[in-house]
């Protein structure tokens, strides 16, 4: 009976010992603050990672709007797990735990999937920074490495090429290494029209400039008044006359295409004669004696 007394009187003094309630309340209001600070900054992560993704919707490069969404809501969700880790560990180092038994694993635990998924956490870091800086958006025309064609979707592993002929290209964003862009910047439409010797090179000249003029009124592609450079070479039976056309990126070979088409008609229109192979028949020994 002694003994369950003194017992009780332990827990008694125990619960009525005020420094006990002073460390609590310290510990408890500790953990408040840590837990209010932490909510304070994924509030303000998250708010200047929703600045930061808005300001490159008004880019020169134009991301599929799904696909900087998804990057959005990736680096917020990041952002958050991040600080929610160390929010716990800094509550669990209030409470007393030994942290550094869990941080050993962490460190451990990274280091291993570090050597295990080298090309992997590459690929993902290379394909971060590929949809963050632009550096070519879905639907642009591109040379990646040796591969051409037009990207189909850009992800942060891989990114897929189509080229000409339909072949789907996967590539892995880690061993992108040059990348050649032709959706940046207007391209030039470049021509170059043959005509026989025997034409007046003025007045052909005068048809093309006509033509081309014409064409720009009918191609809003064409950002700037064709050019007739004039004769570029002088060839077995003809003579080769330059035609340049500024256009909007990636749009010169349709430009082209309808260039060509159009001089090729007026000539016929006008009666310009086009060079073609010609044979000559050569006399006999009868006739030539």
């Amino acid at each position: 009976m002694n003994e369950e007394l003194k017992q009780v009187d332990k827990v008694t003094d125990f619960l009525i010992n005020p420094d006990l309630w002073v460390k609590i309340g310290s510990i408890c209001i500790k953990i408040l603050l840590i837990i209010v600070v932490s909510r304070v900054l994924v509030t303000l992560s998250r708010a200047a990672i929703n600045r930061i993704f808005r300001n490159r919707e008004g880019g020169k490069l134009q991301i599929d709007q799904r696909r900087l969404e998804t990057l959005r809501v990736l680096v917020n969700n990041v952002s958050r797990w991040v600080l929610f880790f160390l929010t716990v560990l800094l509550v669990l180092d209030q409470l007393g735990f030994d942290l550094r038994p869990v941080l050993v694993s962490a460190g451990v635990l990274g280091l291993a999937i570090g050597f295990g998924a080298q090309s992997l956490v590459r690929d993902i870091i290379t394909g971060f920074f590929i949809i963050f800086e632009d550096q070519f958006a879905v639907g642009d025309a591109v040379t990646i490495n040796a591969f051409s064609g037009t990207v189909m979707e850009i992800g942060l592993r891989i990114t897929k090429l189509k080229s000409g002929t339909g072949e789907v290209h996967i590539i892995p964003n880690g061993t992108i290494t040059q990348v050649t862009n032709f959706s940046l910047q207007n391209t030039v439409a470049l021509v170059d029209v043959a005509v026989a010797y025997e034409e007046n090179l003025d007045r052909v000249q005068e048809i093309i400039a006509e033509v081309a003029k014409k064409v720009k009124e009918e191609n809003e592609n064409i950002v700037s008044d064709p050019q007739v450079l004039g004769v570029q070479s002088l060839g077995p039976a003809e003579v080769v006359i330059r035609v340049t056309a500024e256009c909007k990126p990636n749009t010169h070979y349709g430009v082209a295409r309808q260039l060509r088409a159009s001089i090729k008609s007026e000539f016929t229109a006008r009666g310009i004669e086009v060079p073609y192979p010609r044979m000559i028949a050569m006399p006999n020994a009868k006739e030539r004696a």
